[in-house]
């Protein structure tokens, strides 16, 4: 297989026979939308919406010295993540750059997964293989599981009540980043809650060959109460309604979690030594007496859309730079992310706009996220 070859996951039949629009994610042959996308979004914060997420880059991590690894791998207190629940973390370079932001569950007393977003799945896995040698090595092994798994998504509102007529597992006793095994639709799946939307929803781990047929119980199961099919394009805006940073675009190995104003992932009270430590304490510390660039939310006064890299902009002068931007079908104007200086971060502040195409947009600075859903 060339390397221009996309992958195809295993529901990509089922896609094109949906009419999807396919586009190339990461390597990977993707939905993009199936009608639109405007749709989909608003289904997904109403009702629900499937997706397929077979593209993001599962490693399993097992052995007596796993914990031990991946405290050292990574900046996060994994250690003390109990069996069954999930956390939020980053892997980072020596110098504090972000390689990846990850998911980690710990699914045994000596077995994690750790899920990578499919456009680092390779520096994820190399920089793990490589970190398990260090200092000796560790008494624990790094496997690639991409291809043991396919992921389906299911978000929204109505979700739980989809997901729990199709298995006995205790839904409401699963918490917000949290896992567990069980059956959904007869098929054997890891469930988790970490979805990536705003919404409640859950997220199902398994095996390739079962992906078809868990799709289909889940449409049936939703036909009634709204669900439909929901293709990357719309995963992106719910993200940025949400908040939620994207590697490439919030986050990248230029920036820090210091810089990215997420710190608290950075757990320096943990034992022994990690990948980073220093550069990431001078981080803080630099972080502490002159703020970097603060990550805000903007939304537009007018109707032009913002683009990342465009410039953000406050008395004739670049105060910082869009992210990510799009138009919002929640808030019904278009929508971004900035990192912007401390002195321009203020929700509020006056005289701000975007700089598109040379003309000078207003903007208004807002607290992210854009959109909280009513628990």
């Amino acid at each position: 297989m060339s390397s221009t070859t996309p992958r195809r996951t295993a529901l990509d039949a089922l896609h094109r026979s949906l009419g999807a629009t396919m586009t190339d994610f990461a390597g990977w042959d993707m939905p993009l939308r199936y009608g639109s996308e405007r749709d989909e979004h608003l289904a997904v914060r109403t009702k629900a919406g499937l997706f397929d997420l077979s593209h993001m880059g599962e490693i399993t991590v097992t052995g007596p010295g796993a914990a031990a690894l991946l405290d050292y791998a990574l900046v996060g207190n994994i250690g003390g993540v109990k069996v069954g629940r999930a956390r939020y973390t980053m892997i980072c370079r020596e110098d504090g750059g972000i390689l990846d932001d990850l998911i980690v569950y710990r699914l045994a007393e000596t077995e994690y997964m750790v899920v990578a977003n499919a456009s680092n799945s390779q520096v994820v896995l190399d920089a793990l293989t490589e970190r398990a040698a260090a200092h000796g090595g560790f008494d624990a092994v790094v496997r690639d599981d991409r291809d043991a798994y396919a992921l389906l998504a299911v978000q929204g509102p109505e979700s739980s009540g989809i997901l729990k007529s199709l298995t006995d597992a205790d839904l409401d006793g699963l918490k917000y980043y949290a896992g567990l095994p069980g059956t959904v639709a007869g098929v054997p799946a890891l469930i988790a809650r970490t979805g990536y939307t705003g919404e409640d929803g859950f997220e199902l781990f398994v095996a390739p060959a079962d992906a078809e047929k868990l799709w289909q119980a889940l449409t049936d199961a939703g036909s009634s109460v709204g669900l439909v099919p929901c293709g990357l394009s719309c995963r992106d805006t719910l993200r940025l309604e949400a908040g939620m940073p994207l590697y490439g675009h919030e986050l990248s190995t230029s920036l820090t979690p210091f810089d990215a104003g997420l710190g608290r992932v950075v757990k320096f009270e943990k034992e022994g030594d990690f990948v980073g430590r220093e550069a990431l304490t001078e981080a803080a510390a630099r972080a502490e007496s002159s703020p970097p660039r603060v990550l805000v939310g903007l939304v537009a006064e007018g109707r032009r859309v913002p683009r990342a890299g465009y410039a953000v902009v406050a008395d004739g002068k670049v105060v910082g730079e869009v992210t990510s931007g799009a138009p919002s079908p929640t808030l019904g104007r278009p929508i971004a992310m900035a990192y912007v200086d401390a002195a321009h971060s203020a929700p509020g502040t006056p005289g701000v706009g975007v700089d598109i195409r040379g003309s000078h947009e207003p903007y208004e600075v807002v607290a992210l996220p854009f959109y909280k859903r009513q628990k």
